[in-house]
């Protein structure tokens, strides 16, 4: 029997969601009905992803996240917008290699402050209003999370630490209506791979340690398990963290 996604009458906040996955999930979320507040930096790629939204109401919202505020007021405006809020899902990141002991101040800063720092305060925001609707919050972390990347320490550091905030925050509302997981990718093709540079003198051996043997992972693959998470669908799963990484992970 297959899995019934049904989000009609509900709302959804995507982060991330003018390329790649957030862009995959938001379409994934429309498609069972959801009405979306979708989340970027880049306000022209978010109304690109906007007009692919088709039979829902769409708000877009452009917000630095590095910004703790500017992650409270995503959330204020999504549910001025809808009147509720039944999905969060965390998708927004940024990776940035380098030599562990060359690495800019202010990258680690921002890598820490959008992958870790903003989940956490939209989780914040978003919970009274989850609590309400019987809601979920979808993380995302990585591979990254679960095993050492050579030249990705502050990367890790904070998908390793989104898995373990996701897991925490599960316990801790264990006995309330809301649910609470987290998706682990391995590389996939999207605007933060394809931006990706690397340190110089790096030895591509170790990085082939965490590159899989059978090739990236399709995005949309990642994004239906979002999907599911974020709807009603996903109603047996609390502080899971599920790798969808092609067996990158397994040995």
């Amino acid at each position: 029997m297959g899995i019934e996604i049904d989000m009609k009458g509900k709302a959804a906040l995507v982060t991330g969601a003018a390329s790649g996955l957030g862009r995959a999930t938001a379409v994934k979320l429309a498609q069972a009905g959801a009405d979306l507040c979708i989340v970027d930096v880049n306000a022209d790629a978010l109304a690109e992803t906007a007009a692919m939204l088709d039979g829902v109401q769409v708000l877009t919202h452009v917000a630095n996240l590095a910004e703790p505020e500017a992650c409270k007021g995503a959330v204020a405006a999504a549910v001025a917008k809808f009147g509720r809020l039944d999905a969060l899902c965390n998708i927004a990141g940024i990776v940035k290699f380098a030599n562990s002991h060359e690495m800019a101040q202010s990258d680690y800063l921002l890598t820490i402050a959008v992958n870790l720092n903003a989940p956490f305060f939209l989780s914040q925001a978003a919970i009274p209003h989850l609590l309400e609707s019987n809601g979920a919050i979808v993380n995302c972390a990585s591979s990254a999370a679960l095993i050492g990347e050579a030249y990705a320490a502050a990367y890790c550091a904070s998908k390793a630490g989104i898995l373990n905030m996701t897991k925490s925050m599960a316990m801790e509302y264990s006995r309330k209506p809301i649910r609470i997981n987290a998706v682990a990718p391995g590389g996939m093709i999207t605007n933060i791979a394809n931006g990706m540079t690397m340190p110089e003198g790096v030895e591509y051996d170790l990085i082939q340690r965490f590159s899989g043997l059978r090739g990236q992972v399709e995005v949309d693959d990642v994004a239906d398990l979002f999907a599911l998470l974020a709807s009603p669908a996903g109603r047996s799963y609390h502080g899971a963290c599920i790798s969808i990484d092609a067996g990158i992970t397994a040995g």
